[in-house]
């Protein structure tokens, strides 16, 4: 069992590093607080080809796996961007596999070519005020009327919603009581942003200020039944397919932002003299810093082999989860025991770890809470009863 990446996946690394050296952590610092999208960042992560790296050749992507996607998404997050910069393009990687996988031809021909090369951005639009994570009791509402749906709801926490194009819908088509079991009767599109017909209005939130984070109010959107995804009330299904590199993504982010932290921390306690000597040679500093080390390397390895069994074809929901918690709590950990390691200044912006730190707590809170996935990992590998 070889544990080390291969030479692409180095060079990918490596390449990235490139891009990312002229968004440094000024960069982000700026963007923390000018909330202006990252629009050149995301620019030169499309003009390297690096939006479709996941996706399949015949449209322009680099035909690689979420293994690569994952890399690329952590050696970002560890340059300093964090998750404002992975968010930008975040949505690229995992969300259009859906329509790779479920999607038409003529779908795929109409909506990858454009999202690979940066033209278009889509955001994706699944979470509703009121059900939070139980999506198969969403309230948003389809109805067909000849070759169009029309459409009435609300979502929240969708991202990049201010600039999307695009968005990938899932509502319900058929009600709730009508159906045999709550994974019926619901629908994925991916359909244009009107907004004409759909409200957007940004949540100011703790972090990641450059990447908005909208509540979305939808009154009559109009869908053409070609924009539909798969078939009618099978939504649900497909977007589970998108759901585990979510988690995959998220982890390798953490871990990235985890050893960014890291790196801060370490060299602070190099350089900062209290008592005559460098704070690094007291074990107090010494012992939480190596921790965190050892606990970010084992939450990569974990998020590597979960992305290995997708990419593999094999199952790996359990692994993804795993990941997803091991890596916010590990990347939480390092955050906020770099804010520890530079005493008050961790608390001044201008050492960038307390933003780390803001930033690394979308991790644990997205797209699913730490509790829900030792929930899975109770149910589907321990095998002990559903608690809720």
């Amino acid at each position: 069992m070889d544990f080390e990446l291969t030479a692409e996946q180095q060079a990918i690394c490596e390449q990235i590093t490139r891009v990312c050296a002229p968004f440094d952590d000024r960069y982000w610092f700026d963007r923390d607080h000018d909330g202006q999208f990252p629009f050149d960042f995301v620019k030169a992560m499309a003009d390297g080809g690096w939006l479709g790296i996941a996706m399949p050749e015949t449209y322009g992507g680099a035909g690689l796996g979420i293994t690569e996607a994952a890399l690329m998404m952590q050696t970002i997050a560890e340059s300093g961007a964090c998750l404002s910069g992975c968010s930008a393009i975040h949505l690229n990687l995992f969300g259009p596999n859906v329509v790779v996988k479920f999607g038409t031809e003529d779908q795929r021909q109409r909506f990858l070519p454009s999202l690979i090369r940066g033209e278009q951005r889509a955001c994706f639009a699944v979470t509703e005020p009121n059900t939070g994570l139980d999506t198969t009791h969403l309230k948003t509402f389809a109805r067909r009327e000849g070759d169009k749906y029309i459409v009435h709801g609300q979502k929240v926490w969708t991202s990049n919603a201010q600039h999307a194009h695009k968005m990938l819908l899932i509502a319900r088509t058929t009600p709730l009581e009508e159906t045999s079991r709550p994974i019926d009767g619901l629908t994925l599109f991916y359909c244009d942003l009107d907004r004409e017909r759909i409200e957007v209005r940004e949540i100011e939130k703790m972090g990641r200020k450059c990447v908005d984070s909208n509540q979305v109010f939808i009154d009559g959107l109009e869908i053409p039944v070609a924009d539909r995804i798969g078939e009618e009330g099978h939504g649900f299904r497909y977007l589970l397919h998108g759901l585990n590199p979510e988690r995959m993504l998220i982890a390798a982010e953490a871990v990235g932002i985890g050893r960014a932290a890291l790196r801060k921390a370490t060299e602070y306690a190099k350089e900062r003299v209290v008592f005559g000597r460098p704070i690094g040679q007291n074990q107090g500093i010494q012992h939480p810093l190596a921790e965190c080390w050892a606990e970010l390397e084992a939450a990569n390895l974990v998020t590597l082999r979960a992305a290995n069994r997708y990419d593999q074809g094999l199952d790996c929901g359990a692994h993804a989860n795993a990941a997803k918690y091991l890596a916010g709590e590990a990347g939480f950990k390092a955050c906020t025991q770099a804010v520890m390691t530079h005493g008050g200044f961790g608390y001044a912006k201008e050492y960038h770890v307390e933003r780390y730190l803001r930033e690394v707590m979308i991790t644990r809170l997205a797209p699913v809470s730490p509790q829900l996935v030792l929930c899975y990992i109770a149910e589907r590998v321990l095998g002990l009863p559903k608690s809720y």
